[in-house]
């Protein structure tokens, strides 16, 4: 079993701004897989669901980003999962706007939602999707997280949510490795360097 946890605010206000990138793709990955995140529970909205005969659940936790953790520590603790089964998506400020970056593990950099769901869970050893939401910043960065996407940016974003859909599929269904070779985003390689030093094509 997985549990995917997409990050984000509840309210109309916050539908369609950079903070819910990972609402907006668990709405995508739920649509895919045919899943309805309307049942109310775990201080969230999730739904059930199967991919290649392996039960799926996808978690939107309703508790504000800062409190995240709180939701996913009970849906964690109800269904008694592996931290290796738990796949959190959420948005990254210091990621190239529309970039992907899979992880196996790691830090909660300084993503307050994930900071909470690390210090809920008291474990970072879970994979997790970052998409991009890096850009021009005018004013202060709550308020920049908190705003829309504007011009090209909504293409960017678009086709980012679609990849991060797919890329969090794939990650269910063939495992993180997988994931991270086929849709992390690559780094731009510097001239004069020679191939062999250029570093892993799964992102560094």
């Amino acid at each position: 079993m997985k549990i995917v946890v997409g990050l984000g605010n509840p309210g109309k206000e916050y539908e369609n701004t950079k903070h819910n990138i990972g609402f907006m793709v668990l709405d995508r990955l739920a649509e895919k897989l045919g899943i309805s995140v309307k049942k109310i529970k775990f201080k969230g909205l999730y739904g059930e669901g199967f991919l290649n005969g392996e039960k799926i659940i996808l978690l939107k936790p309703q508790t504000y980003m800062n409190l995240s953790g709180q939701s996913v520590r009970e849906i964690v603790d109800f269904y008694k999962i592996d931290p290796e089964d738990l796949v959190v998506i959420y948005d990254d400020l210091d990621l190239p706007m529309g970039a992907l970056r899979i992880r196996s593990k790691g830090s909660a950099g300084t993503h307050n939602g994930m900071k909470s769901v690390v210090y809920q869970t008291q474990t970072d050893a879970f994979p997790r999707i970052r998409v991009g939401i890096g850009g021009d910043r005018k004013g202060d960065t709550v308020h920049y997280v908190i705003s829309g996407f504007h011009g090209e940016e909504k293409d960017i974003m678009r086709e980012a949510v679609l990849k991060a859909a797919d890329a969090a599929e794939c990650l269910i269904r063939d495992g993180v490795n997988e994931a991270m070779n086929r849709f992390n985003t690559k780094k731009k390689k510097k001239k004069k360097e020679k191939p062999e030093e250029t570093g892993a094509e799964a992102g560094g």
